[in-house]
């Protein structure tokens, strides 16, 4: 359609979307008009009830081709291609569970971290590379909490050696800046740093040809290493960033600077590890608070 493409266009003009945004976009649009063959006078009840009841989609996927929609015919609107948006009297509520961040306990992490922990002068020179790639990884996404997207596009050239700093690219085209605290990470780093300089790619993290690792590349490395820890989850490495993030605040960090550290764009995607945090200090208070048991 050629509305769509349009407004596609207008998107990645206007709003400094990133292209996995934009395919996003793309994608509810295609669906919607798969199923709603007119333009004008769209079923947009009918597509909602047909996304909740035969495609069982949660609601948290259901308001976001929502918001698709409405921006769509908003922009057609606003262009002066429709006289009228069907959104106009469309109010729609959900009722969405809140679910708090899943983590690993510190003694699952530290099996991760004591994998790493192996004889390096032992392995073979193709085992060394893969070693010194997965130990970097797994110690900075465990001493940092970024996102796997995040890791697997720094460059050499968004490290500040001298600081021990990492430029991090997060969501929405955003820079920060992250410390490297332990040493131990950083000296992980630096064995990587090290080898990838004499290669023709800049990415830090690469494939076993040479290309930037994806973000199921990281995965998989991950899934790698928490079977050889023995650890009985199903957990991604997005436990990880939430492990990082609830200890930082149990350990008395405040919560603006978390959320500058996470990258987060709103101070109330933080404030949800507040509630982890405070279920665990329930749970030690009820196990062993002296005061219970007089």
């Amino acid at each position: 359609m050629d509305y769509l493409s349009k407004f596609i266009n207008y998107l990645h003009a206007t709003k400094n979307l990133s292209m996995k945004t934009l395919k996003a976009y793309n994608s509810d649009l295609k669906q919607f008009f798969n199923f709603e063959k007119t333009l004008l006078f769209p079923d947009i009840c009918g597509f909602i009830a047909h996304l909740n009841s035969k495609l069982k989609l949660k609601d948290t996927s259901i308001r976001r081709k929502i918001i698709t929609l409405k921006n769509f015919y908003d922009y057609l609107y606003n262009e002066n291609l429709i006289n009228f948006s069907p959104f106009a009297k469309l109010k729609f509520r959900f009722r969405q569970e809140k679910k708090l961040p899943k983590t690993l306990p510190i003694k699952e992490v530290t099996k991760i971290l004591d994998c790493l922990n192996i004889d390096y002068d032992s392995l073979s020179p193709f085992a060394k590379n893969v070693y010194v790639r997965d130990a970097a990884l797994l110690d900075l996404l465990i001493s940092t909490g970024i996102r796997i997207g995040e890791a697997a596009a720094i460059t050499l050239d968004d490290i500040i050696f001298l600081e021990h700093t990492i430029l991090i690219h997060g969501k929405g085209r955003k820079q920060r800046l992250i410390y490297i605290s332990s040493p131990i990470t950083w000296d992980r780093l630096k064995i990587l740093i090290k080898e990838r300089k004499k290669a023709d790619n800049n990415y830090l993290f690469v494939n076993r040809y040479g290309n930037p690792l994806s973000i199921h590349g990281i995965e998989d490395i991950y899934k790698k290493y928490i079977k050889k820890a023995q650890i009985h989850t199903k957990s991604t490495p997005h436990y990880l960033r939430h492990t990082f993030a609830t200890n930082l605040l149990a350990n008395g960090a405040d919560l603006r600077s978390v959320q500058e550290i996470l990258g987060h764009a709103s101070i109330a995607t933080t404030q949800i590890y507040t509630e982890v945090t405070t279920n665990r200090k329930k749970q030690v208070l009820k196990k062993f608070n002296y005061r219970n048991k007089l």
